[in-house]
């Protein structure tokens, strides 16, 4: 049996704030990690780094001003310039994980004093590094939130255009790396800091393109009704309904449409389980889907002028 109409805005206020609970949970998570990237492999080897962080370091190797700090000033500073293209959410979202960021920076650099983790293998600790910074960049970015810096500039371009993230902050990361050079004066540190660059954008493409994958279902069964409705309350997914007809028996039927994330698959696989097992289910994956509940067009807007 359904559920009353009036106990379904409820239901969706409960799950809307279940999964505003486990994003903040979540990009603290991103954000330890990516501190613990910085401040146990990169800082401590003299890797250079990108973005904010990076500007932090190369403040922190030249003129002893904790990182920690010059990391917060100038995050705030490109937030305010972000305000108005990605909205209130976004940056709420990424001054809180700044503040996480800027904690556990802290906490390691505490548990760091004096010590220094692969001090003979710097490639290692730059691939270490990158690995960690990477996945809590791509993390933020898949929860609506960054890590600051060239991650909010690479949000605010791909917004607008279909741009990979990681070539984006990759493009702006370059320039500060290069930079290091005036305050380090030595070019290995510099060409592993290109080396973790490198590695820390495949991590990122690779956690928010698995993130972002959609899938797409064909659904044929003699309970397409209630399989639909389920979708619609429970995997809270639209569903199209398309008329068909068997060719070999001529049987009419009809056949439901949906569309979701990859990782909504196995919660519709169950459903669909619980209402009819034999159902006929076809899952195949597509390239973009673009519109409501999913991505944003991504395409130039032409200033159109009367005449």
């Amino acid at each position: 049996m359904s559920e009353p109409l009036t106990l379904l805005p409820k239901k969706m206020r409960q799950k809307t704030k279940r999964r505003e609970i486990l994003d903040y949970l979540v990009i603290a998570l991103s954000m330890f990690m990516g501190s613990v990237g910085l401040g146990v492999f990169l800082l401590p080897n003299h890797i250079t780094m990108g973005g904010v962080g990076g500007l932090a370091s190369i403040l922190y190797w030249g003129f002893r001003i904790p990182p920690q700090v010059s990391y917060l000033v100038l995050n705030l500073i490109l937030l305010a310039a972000a305000l108005k293209v990605l909205g209130w959410r976004f940056c709420v979202k990424t001054i809180y994980a700044v503040g996480c960021f800027a904690i556990g920076l802290s906490l390691t650099q505490h548990f760091m004093a004096g010590r220094t983790f692969l001090a003979d293998e710097p490639f290692m600790a730059t691939v270490v590094g990158a690995f960690f910074l990477g996945i809590s960049s791509g993390l933020g970015l898949s929860y609506n939130a960054s890590t600051g810096g060239t991650d909010t500039i690479a949000a605010m371009v791909q917004k607008y255009r279909d741009i990979s993230l990681g070539n984006v902050i990759m493009i702006c990361d370059t320039v500060i790396v290069t930079s290091s050079y005036l305050v380090l004066r030595d070019w290995e540190p510099v060409i592993y800091g290109y080396v973790y660059l490198f590695i820390s954008a495949l991590f990122v493409d690779r956690v928010v393109n698995s993130l972002r994958r959609s899938v797409q279902f064909f659904i044929i069964s003699d309970k397409h009704e209630e399989i639909g409705h389920a979708i619609n309350t429970t995997a809270e997914r639209g569903c199209t309904v398309i008329d068909g007809r068997g060719f070999y028996s001529g049987k009419e039927m009809k056949l439901l449409f949906v569309l979701a994330r990859q990782n909504e698959s196995a919660k519709i696989f169950q459903l669909i389980e619980e209402i009819d097992p034999t159902a006929f289910v076809s899952q195949s994956a597509v390239i973009g889907v673009y519109g409501l509940g999913f991505d944003r067009f991504k395409v130039k807007r032409k200033n159109t002028r009367s005449t």
